[in-house]
């Protein structure tokens, strides 16, 4: 045992960070996959084997794409396995392990560092130890404060099991992860203004990160002086993509025009903040959804959430880093700024190479999923950019996916949680070549 866990250290040791997340990611989805595939994981009938897997890698990536019922089909074991791994997924694997040894010998290696530092993208004289405690207690406590806020919503409500409810619903909120234990998602609690609130503010937290928040409350407590660059800019544009897609979907979506106004603006408000989140819950039905808002959702999906934080997507700063190069372009600037600040050429470089990689695993998920399956085309670009953005919002069809479908969006969900440019590196990363220290190296 201590040979074989040695020659694992020996063979880590010589890879780089990106690839050493890479297996790790894999090896926590085959674990949570065998888990899954025991008896004791299931409520009623046997879950078949790929179905299993989709739901741990799903979890493990915090999408929430499920071919089955989670609250159905899986016992309280098989939940509680499904939170687990989604909390892994939520804070990363390496940040949940290195506090573990952390909280045993006081220290973590220099190996540890290093990939944390390149998970994180977080300067090269960054205490890690005061660092990984800092996010783990940031989790909990605003886990903790969410469950207990949710329980006394769903008490109110009259929900089955409140306590378990508010647990997992807080995690699988803050980790952006779209999981429910009810069939129709949040649907039953469109009109509670509480559930939606509190979801909501779950959902951004985890999707700006702890280094933004950090900086928000040091800066709002004059502890700094100012908000960084790039804290500002993720913000910012959180803000107004909200504010501008909660417009949208309320003046142009049929099916919630019947409503109340306050009812009508809820549910707009919510299901643009689940899809730029990439938390992927949903008060409304998908299904009922024109093609005009479909393909709004999409758009948020692709732009997603911001770097260090728990949601996926192509995230909001190498989407304002596109803006800064289109503006820049049109003015005929040689040099890209953005708020009167010039964005360092490799930022620029990563960010474009970042979404030609993300276009590309698009165009190959489509075309993949058009081949297998026999849905209209939205439903399955719907499918591939909610499953390659870690949302786990579906026009209906996952379930119904055939064998070789749900293997394309398995992966398309793992790519995702790595970030595009990230899997590809490393796939392609030669021995000795230096790449960014993280995909995360596109924030501004």
């Amino acid at each position: 045992m201590k040979k074989s866990l040695s020659g694992i250290l020996a063979f880590t040791a010589g890879l780089a960070p990106v690839r050493v997340v890479a297996l790790g990611y894999l090896a926590y989805a085959v674990i949570g996959w065998i888990l899954l595939c025991l008896p004791f994981a299931h409520a009623g009938g046997a879950v078949s084997a790929l179905d299993n897997l989709f739901i741990s890698v799903s979890a493990l990536s915090t999408t929430g794409l499920a071919p089955v019922s989670t609250g159905g089909a899986y016992s309280f074991l098989g939940q509680l396995i499904i939170l687990v791994l989604i909390q892994i997924g939520g804070i990363g694997y390496m940040t949940f392990g290195s506090f573990v040894v952390l909280s045993h010998s006081g220290s973590i290696s220099e190996r540890r560092k290093e990939i944390t530092k390149s998970v994180f993208s977080l300067p090269a004289d960054t205490h890690i130890e005061h660092f990984l405690r800092s996010v783990i207690l940031f989790t909990a406590a605003v886990e903790f404060l969410g469950a207990v806020a949710l329980y006394f919503a769903f008490t109110s409500a009259g929900t089955p099991s409140p306590l378990w409810s508010a647990v997992f619903h807080s995690v699988s909120a803050f980790c952006t992860a779209g999981f429910s234990l009810y069939d129709d998602s949040m649907a039953a609690f469109r009109s509670n203004v509480s559930v939606n609130a509190i979801v909501a503010c779950l959902s951004y937290l985890g999707a700006i990160g702890f280094i933004v928040a950090l900086d928000a409350w040091r800066t709002v407590t004059r502890r700094s002086p100012r908000m960084t660059l790039t804290s500002k800019v993720i913000l910012v544009s959180t803000l107004w993509l909200s504010v501008l897609g909660t417009l949208l979907f309320l003046l142009g979506e049929p099916s919630v025009r019947g409503l109340p106004l306050d009812e009508r603006l809820l549910a707009s408000g919510f299901q643009v903040m689940t899809a730029l989140t990439t938390v992927g819950f949903n008060t409304i039905p998908i299904t009922d959804l024109s093609q005009a808002s479909l393909f709004l959702i999409i758009l948020l999906m692709v732009i997603g959430a911001s770097p260090s934080g728990t949601g996926g997507g192509l995230k909001t700063t190498t989407f304002t880093a596109v803006i800064g190069v289109v503006r820049s372009a049109i003015k005929g600037l040689d040099r890209v700024y953005y708020w009167g600040r010039e964005i360092p050429p490799q930022r620029v470089w990563v960010a474009l190479a970042s979404l030609g990689f993300y276009l590309f695993f698009v165009i190959v998920g489509c075309y993949a999923l058009s081949l297998t399956e026999s849905f209209p085309f939205e439903a399955l670009m719907f499918e591939v950019a909610s499953g390659l953005g870690t949302v786990g919002l579906s026009t209906g069809i996952t379930a119904s996916l055939s064998p070789l479908g749900k293997l394309v969006v398995t992966l398309l969900m793992f790519v995702g949680r790595l970030g595009p440019l990230a899997f590809g590196m490393s796939l392609f990363l030669r021995p000795g070549e230096a790449p960014p220290r993280t995909v995360e190296d596109l924030a501004v």
